[in-house]
């Protein structure tokens, strides 16, 4: 009997460190919380595979293409703040409807439309994604929604599943716009741009698909009152990386204001964080997926149906990595989880653009793949567990308006060097700033974090014992 039984307490011992079993007794609102993204991100991934050489198509220089992404960010930076900091009061089942209503739209007019600047207000005040990641205020919305529904002990293995599940979305929409792309043109001899317009009324599409998914969610996702609150507030309104010696039980504070759960011990926190995930953030933008694959197109001279095979591997490469985060960072924390796999990815996106051929240069992009996104899950983890719950989507929504400003900064600068010749250039200058901000994440927050986890683990051992 108990060798009968050993198969399956191996497999259960798998699955759990998956995160598997995590997400199948997780509740119907996590699950529709991440089909939103996997949709998002398929139609995310379609788009920023034909962005750039869709409007270079139309005659617009590269340096107009950054400026365009430059503005549709700096745009987004606005809209996500205002929708983010209020998304709480709003109700985030509205917020969420709101942005797959603006997703809609903003996919409709870019297939009707060819001017510059019509297009620039779609993508603005729409939801189009210049870098093929999140843009607009889904993802800051989702992932407080997640940890209001999740206990902390299992949001790694959430997040980890939240992050893979996107990723695979993008991935499977890359593959899907590429050839779909390429049959057009081949077979039915289509001009390249009404191709192109296809692809923007199924964006349309998924964004009527996630509206649909919204509507499913249950009253769950939204802030409880007064209640709940006050029921948290002894355990969750203290940060993470707060001093583990601070006194407990003091009156939580009934003074208003923008950021009321900001307290002076915690400036520090956000400060930190504004500075190095904005570091990384414009070498994001520096290095956007828009402008990765316009690189290799020029560069390399391919056509979209391999561009999306080749970006559809890389991505799956990335979305399996990411369980091996999740099962690293209960190890290790999740500030190391964070820098060691991330630094890699890091040194490999500097090395890209240096080859002249392109089995050299696809050898450093799928390297990059193997531990690119391994610290998103880890880095959710991280903000949620620090952050106080009460305000943790305002907050949260702020250092995205970080990140989202300063990526808005690259796409322009890229612009600029690929006119004048030099498009490389942007790879290797946004490597060396991630390896800065890899640097300052572990110096910054790996002590604390380890200390944290260490009380932790001396108060269970009390409570054992």
């Amino acid at each position: 009997m108990s060798e009968q039984s050993r198969p399956a307490r191996y497999i259960g011992h798998v699955l759990e460190e998956l995160g598997l079993i995590t997400m199948w007794q997780s509740s119907l609102d996590v699950k529709l919380l991440c089909a939103q993204r996997f949709v998002r991100l398929f139609a995310y991934g379609g788009s920023t595979l034909i962005l750039a050489s869709y409007l270079s198509a139309m005659g617009i220089s590269d340096d107009r293409i950054g400026l365009f992404m430059t503005l549709t960010l700096v745009g987004d930076v606005v809209i996500s703040f205002f929708l983010t900091l209020f998304a709480d009061r709003m109700g985030r089942k509205a917020v969420l409807s709101l942005g797959s209503i603006m997703m809609a739209g903003s996919g409709v007019i870019f297939a009707f439309f060819e001017n510059y600047w019509v297009l620039l207000a779609a993508a603005v005040f729409g939801v189009i994604s210049p870098s093929g990641n999140e843009i607009g205020p889904f993802r800051a919305v989702e992932e407080s929604t997640l940890a209001h529904l999740t206990s902390h002990e299992l949001l790694s293995d959430v997040f980890a599943w939240y992050s893979l599940i996107g990723t695979a979305g993008s991935a499977l929409g890359m593959l899907v716009c590429g050839w779909i792309i390429n049959s057009l043109e081949s077979i039915h001899g289509w001009p390249f741009i009404p191709a192109c317009r296809i692809i923007f009324f199924v964006y349309a599409g998924v964004g009527v698909v996630k509206l649909l998914f919204t509507l499913g969610l249950s009253s769950k996702v939204e802030v409880q009152e007064e209640q709940e609150q006050q029921q948290e507030q002894s355990s969750e309104t203290r940060p993470l990386l707060a001093d583990p010696t601070a006194q407990e039980g003091e009156p939580a504070p009934t003074k208003k204001s923008i950021f009321p759960s900001i307290e002076k011990d915690l400036w520090s926190l956000v400060i930190r964080l504004f500075i190095l995930f904005g570091v990384d953030s414009f070498a994001s933008g520096l290095a956007s997926l828009s402008w990765m694959t316009y690189f290799f197109k020029g560069k390399f001279n391919l056509p979209e149906g391999q561009l999306g095979t080749i970006f559809f591997t890389t991505n799956l490469i990335s979305a399996a990595s990411m369980l091996i985060a999740s099962s690293l960072a209960k190890r290790i924390g999740n500030v190391k989880t964070m820098v060691f796999t991330h630094l890699p990815s890091a040194i490999c996106l500097a090395l890209i653009s240096v080859p002249s051929t392109l089995p050299l240069a696809l050898t450093f992009l799928v390297l990059r793949a193997c531990s690119q996104n391994m610290d998103v899950a880890p880095r959710s983890a991280f903000l949620a567990a620090a952050l106080p719950a009460d305000k943790r989507t305002a907050i949260m929504g702020a250092v995205n308006v970080v990140k989202t400003t300063s990526q808005s900064m690259g796409p322009l600068l890229t612009g600029i060097l690929s006119r004048n010749g030099h498009f490389g250039v942007s790879f290797i200058i946004a490597g060396c700033l991630k390896v800065v901000y890899d640097l300052g994440m572990l110096f910054s927050f790996a002590g604390n974090e380890a200390a944290r986890r260490k009380q932790t683990a001396q108060e269970v051992d009390e409570e054992t014992s």
